[in-house]
């Protein structure tokens, strides 16, 4: 079974990242939920990066606001990959803080990044990235696209009448 680790800096992120288990969940994706602060509680986060690949977890979907140091440690510490998610934040500079300290990350320390608020997307990545190994899942983002491309389809149909 594919595992998605969903990680994020605190529970005020929550409602954003939870597009990301909703649409993990609705392709049969197995989620472990966690918060671990990059500044709060840096302890869990090395444990957490160090060893969740020992625990089955094959992808990273790591959410952050403001400095949003979380998804880029967790990636200097795993060895799998981590899809970060900026969020914007209470304290945020319109997001901006968030996108670039999760975008900038330097040479050999990769995070691929969805746009801010992005979970949705950061799950429908992380399962394409399952799905390269695992034909369930691919089957189901094979069909969930087609369901996009059939509503816009249908959209264009209620337009035109």
């Amino acid at each position: 079974m594919s595992k998605v680790g969903i990680i994020m800096g605190s529970t005020s992120d929550m409602p954003v990242m939870q597009e990301a288990i909703d649409i993990l969940k609705s392709f049969d994706v197995e989620v472990e939920v966690d918060i671990v602060s990059a500044h709060r509680t840096p302890d869990k986060l090395f444990d957490y990066g160090k060893n969740a690949h020992t625990r089955g977890i094959n992808v990273i979907i790591a959410g952050a606001g403001g400095a949003a140091h979380l998804p880029g440690m967790i990636a200097s510490l795993s060895p799998l990959p981590v899809i970060g998610v900026p969020v914007k934040s209470s304290n945020s500079i319109d997001g901006w803080d968030s996108v670039l300290s999760i975008l900038q990350m330097p040479g050999g320390v990769p995070v691929a990044t969805v746009a801010l608020n992005g979970a949705k997307n950061a799950g429908i990545l992380a399962a394409q990235i399952l799905g390269s190994s695992n034909q369930d899942v691919l089957q189901k983002i094979v069909d969930y696209k087609e369901d996009l491309k059939k509503k816009v389809i249908e959209g264009a149909k209620s337009i035109k009448k």
